[in-house]
């Protein structure tokens, strides 16, 4: 019989049944059930609204199921409208007439509600986690790069040197972010809504604040209305979670055309690439192009959610029940795609002699050259105009500015001397810049101390 069968007379039409029924995606969420129901039965205890001898037996009686669930001993109940209804009939089952007063003073609503922020923050943890070890694969690569020139782009063009640390330190600031966003929204969610009943609370002496305590919540929600009907939380980490996701599609974008043999900036290990099965040469960077690809359905489980709320009525509706397999995936998806990077990152071999190689052609050394003019009192408007002069020599002539006779320099601008050579080498372009969050050494010391830091901070270890 279903929870709420009383006031009806006529059993529930059997799709009706299947399409309402949660418990083939919420069961995921067992262990938050249970542990919401006995800091629930244990404050109902602690305020005489229950004998502490029903108490007890209504909590020993859950840790067992909970046993039993986590070592499969324990079937679901396929027949059962959802995870809070399976749990309820076992225990009533298996201790009687107690089992039955557990739902004292709750509802469904605040229950599922409670179950929800349960869940998201333990899944927010440990998507924090699963960031912080990505961190520490970019912290240790950047220390080992320190000194590999490679060139910077924009338009997919060659633009300045710098180095492979300072490439990867830009995707260190992305993710610190993201971890930073996590914890904003773990803190801003972390409030208890069980005891706001269905909307209207409940005529019980209930304590929810020290409910709220017992399951690690700063305190209990203010508003019994917004306490069911709130799924922020679930948007704002679905958001966190885009974000994510949109930062690791980027570095997968860029992982994937270095992968490339018009540039061949890494080799991809073998573990985290396959082949083709016509063209034996092949091996692509599946994972990367995967991880870029399940962005969508994470950007498609946020755009669903804001869909799904963004006309409701205060105060719970059934509508809000679309919040948990979207949610589900989307953390799934999150959650392995962050490893799998992680691993397949730190697996990388960084091509040195390429990328510097590379770096040496396509003028990147032009802005300096530039400034070597304005320091000996060109303009710099002027100083533009005739590298590009210069640029437009190099072309002609089928070579760079660093090979590019002085007299040829002299014939342009004679301000030039011997020492431009000097001025425009690779390692001369990336020292000077030192200004902070440049590449050059200095500021790049400064960077990964900081990184350093932020790691020891939220408790990672900074090796691998």
């Amino acid at each position: 019989m279903k929870l709420w069968g009383g006031r009806f007379t006529k059993e529930e039409n059997a799709l009706v049944n299947d399409f309402n029924a949660s418990l083939r995606f919420d069961r995921r969420f067992y262990r938050q059930d249970i542990r919401g129901s006995i800091a629930h039965v244990t404050m109902l205890g602690k305020q005489g609204i229950l004998a502490e001898e029903e108490c007890e037996l209504i909590r020993n009686g859950l840790t067992q199921i909970l046993t039993e669930l986590d070592r499969g001993t324990l079937a679901f109940d396929e027949d059962a409208e959802d995870i809070h209804s399976f749990i309820e009939a076992t225990l009533t089952e298996r201790i009687g007439e107690a089992g039955k007063k557990l739902h004292t003073g709750r509802s469904r609503n605040d229950q599922v509600a409670l179950d929800m922020k349960l869940y998201v923050r333990d899944e927010i943890d440990e998507t924090m986690h699963r960031i912080a070890e990505l961190l520490k694969v970019i912290h240790v690569l950047m220390k080992e790069h320190i000194d590999t020139v490679m060139p910077g782009f924009t338009h997919l063009q060659k633009a300045q040197p710098l180095t492979l640390a300072h490439h990867l330190g830009a995707y260190m600031e992305m993710f610190k972010r993201d971890y930073s966003r996590l914890a904003d929204v773990r803190k801003r969610m972390n409030y208890c809504p069980l005891g706001a009943g269905a909307l209207a609370g409940t005529t019980y002496a209930l304590d929810r604040e020290y409910t709220a305590k017992l399951l690690g919540f700063d305190g209990a929600t203010a508003n019994s209305m917004d306490s069911v009907s709130d799924r922020d939380y679930v948007i704002e980490y679905l958001d966190a979670c885009a974000i994510v996701m949109m930062h690791l599609s980027r570095f997968c974008e860029e992982y994937i055309i270095w992968n490339t043999d018009e540039y061949r900036f890494i080799t991809v290990d073998d573990a985290y690439s396959t082949g083709s099965s016509i063209m034996p040469q092949k091996k692509n960077p599946d994972i990367a192009e995967l991880i870029r690809g399940k962005t969508g359905r994470v950007y498609g489980a946020l755009t669903s959610m804001l869909t799904t709320m963004k006309g409701l009525p205060l105060a719970y509706n059934k509508d809000m029940q679309e919040d948990k397999e979207l949610t589900f995936d989307a953390i799934d998806t999150v959650k392995a795609s962050l490893t799998l990077f992680a691993n397949m990152l730190a697996s990388t071999t960084f091509r040195k002699d390429v990328m510097e190689r590379s770096a040496a052609g396509g003028f990147t050394n032009a802005t300096d050259a530039a400034d070597y003019l304005v320091k000996h009192g060109v303009p710099f408007r002027d100083a533009h105009g005739i590298i590009g002069a210069l640029v437009l020599a190099c072309e002609k002539r089928g070579c760079a500015l660093d090979t590019l006779p002085l007299s040829e320099y002299k014939a342009i601008c004679p301000a030039f001397e011997e020492d431009i050579y000097d001025a425009i080498r690779l390692q001369t372009c990336i020292a000077k810049r030192n200004t902070k969050g440049a590449p050059g050494p200095e500021a790049l010391s400064t960077e990964i101390a900081a990184d350093e830091a932020f790691l020891k901070s939220i408790g990672a270890n900074a090796e691998y």
